[in-house]
């Protein structure tokens, strides 16, 4: 019996289109000849330099004409568990009482009213985010367009790691199963038919981007660039800092393409010059613009699978239990397509582009007035950026969860925009306009949560 047969049948079982089985397929028979998906110096080197969105502004009014032929798509299958949640993270209040999707929606109708377009906002959804995150969108019957609302991503086995066999966890079947990365974007626009309703409606382009990142708004002059330039696949990349050392780079094939490479693709014996972010400069905002015309054409010439490099994810089956058995997820990331579409081209984008939200200590920046939400529905930083990178370190013992970030932050953040780092050891509990200025670190000094009082002021000027 072929060794991925007991896969198919589940996966069929699962309904999961043939497409997505064959893509699982060739990840999970190149799992098995000792592919690891690693890439090192002898296959790529750094980048010197790529384009800027500050020189593009010539093309601004190509744009402003593109976006009627444009589409936004938001990756939003996320559940936030991390921080504790079991709903849509998108869901998540992040500023003003609003949520990431409410944001997301007045950025999308702004445009869409600025310039005339049609602009639809299309969700890229797992089954356990569709239903909420359609319904806090009903709120919006404005953003109503040609097309639908979503289109769901697919879901792949777990694999045991002794024995390469799926995962099987009668306590929680939901345990067998783990989402592909957001590599899928690719198989799932084409398996749902969205790729080609929305070729069939005239449209030409999308912009792809995280449901938690709201400084990804389609950009009309990145845009016009695209359009004129006839650019197949862009990624829009930031200059990385030391607190990017562990996100996925951008690098050069030695053929001269631009390929991405994550952590995990990382030899062990290059980790240190992964982290170099002198030697590599740029990283992955994860915000791409695709040409949906040259994408199709793509997968109908590779039979609806695109050749993304492998990542493989060790872990336990069940993420709340250690001493579950340790299992590989097999995943892929969408923006390493970026090697396969003939011309592609990256384009460094001001860290504003790039205001994305992974843990705790990301959200009290955000909720802070160290951002504020413009007109126009855009969340800018408010700080001086002289001041560089506001840096948040709360300690995970008391702050990971969502739960855990309200309960000591009762009455909403302090005041961080003059603040450069705040670090938090222990339970401590914030009053009321509590104001935080240059480099604060504050410890629970005894058994019980030390307390700051409404109207401190901690740091320089206190």
């Amino acid at each position: 019996m072929d060794t991925f047969d007991p896969f198919a049948t589940r996966m069929r079982q699962a309904g999961l289109p043939a497409v997505a089985i064959e893509a699982f397929r060739q990840h999970y028979e190149a799992l098995r000849a000792g592919r690891s998906g690693r890439m090192g110096r002898p296959e790529i080197g750094p980048v010197d330099d790529v384009p800027h969105a500050g020189d593009l502004s010539r093309h601004r009014a190509a744009g402003h004409a593109a976006l009627d032929r444009t589409v936004v798509v938001k990756l939003n299958g996320g559940l936030g568990t991390s921080m504790g949640m079991r709903r849509a993270k998108s869901l998540l209040r992040v500023k003003d009482d609003l949520s990431f999707l409410d944001i997301i929606a007045r950025q999308v109708l702004h445009l869409r009213a600025a310039h005339g377009a049609r602009l639809p906002l299309v969700l890229m959804n797992s089954f356990r985010t569709r239903d909420d995150s359609l319904a806090a969108l009903s709120r919006y019957p404005d953003l109503a367009s040609d097309l639908p609302a979503d289109f769901l991503q697919h879901k792949v086995p777990k694999i045991l790691a002794d024995s390469l066999e799926p995962v099987v966890w009668p306590a929680d079947p939901e345990h067998e199963w783990c989402p592909p990365g957001h590599g899928d974007l690719y198989v799932a626009l084409q398996t749902s038919g969205l790729l080609e309703a929305l070729l069939a409606a005239g449209y030409r382009h999308a912009f792809v981007s995280n449901a938690d990142n709201l400084g990804a708004v389609a950009d009309p002059d990145i845009l016009g660039w695209l359009s004129e330039e006839e650019i197949p696949f862009l990624m829009e990349v930031c200059e990385r800092s030391e607190t990017d050392r562990k996100g996925g780079h951008l690098a050069l094939r030695r053929d001269g393409a631009l390929v991405l490479r994550e952590v995990a693709q990382c030899p062990p014996e290059e980790e240190s010059e992964f982290q170099d972010v002198e030697l590599y400069r740029f990283f992955n905002t994860n915000n791409l613009w695709i040409d949906l015309q040259a994408l199709d054409t793509l997968l109908r010439q590779r039979a609806g699978v695109l050749p993304l490099p492998l990542i493989r994810n060790e872990k336990t089956v069940d993420p709340a239990d250690a001493s579950s058995p340790r299992c590989i997820q097999l995943e892929t990331a969408m923006g390493a397509a970026i090697e396969v579409f003939e011309g592609a081209r990256a384009v460094c984008v001001p860290r504003a582009r790039f205001a994305a939200v992974k843990t705790t200590n990301d959200l009290l920046g955000l909720w802070s007035d160290a951002y504020r939400l413009t007109g126009d529905w855009q969340v800018v930083g408010a700080r001086d950026p002289a001041d560089g990178t506001l840096r948040v370190d709360l300690d995970p013992a008391h702050y990971k969860r969502i739960d855990q970030l309200e309960e000591r932050f009762p009455e909403g953040a302090p005041s961080l925009v003059r603040c450069r780092r705040l670090a938090v050891r222990g339970d401590v509990r914030f009053g009321r306009g509590v104001v935080v200025e240059g480099d604060v670190e504050l410890e629970q000094s005894g058994p019980e949560p030390r307390r700051i009082p409404d109207g401190a002021r901690l740091g320089e000027g206190s």
